[in-house]
């Protein structure tokens, strides 16, 4: 069984140079700022990064407060849940029935019998992706 809530998840872009995502972590820690999951990937020449804070306006205030600068909120679901084969494939198998397009999908073993990921869908498919989820907000 697992858990699937809708987040709010902020992006920035960043240069992609060693040491950047180990200075803006450093900045969100110093703020107090919890993530539950984090995410960067190459964009061009530069960098973006996804954040899913805990508290969201808390992340932004830290964020305004060190001075990064981050996108508009979007939404993403975090799913967390007991480990099993196909356990993922079931989550894609539900958006693929409801004819929604995954954007992107970050899945990982967490170890003690558990994994997590994290999935984006289009903004115009959140609700539908939701609904066929069964997240909760």
């Amino acid at each position: 069984m697992e858990t699937i809530r809708k987040v709010e998840y902020f992006a920035m872009d960043v240069a992609d140079k060693p040491g950047e995502g180990a200075r803006i972590l450093g900045a969100l820690r110093s703020a107090g700022v919890n993530l539950l999951a984090f995410t960067g990937f190459p964009s061009s020449r530069r960098a973006q990064i996804d954040f899913i804070p805990d508290d969201a306006v808390a992340f932004k205030a830290a964020a305004k407060r060190t001075g990064l600068k981050i996108k508009p909120k979007k939404s993403a679901f975090l799913v967390s849940g007991e480990d099993r084969p196909g356990a993922v494939a079931e989550i894609m198998g539900r958006l693929a029935a409801a004819k929604i397009n995954v954007t992107a999908i970050d899945a990982v073993c967490a170890g003690a019998g558990r994994y997590g990921a994290i999935l984006w869908v289009k903004p115009p498919d959140v609700a539908r992706a939701a609904k066929a989820l069964g997240a909760s907000s």
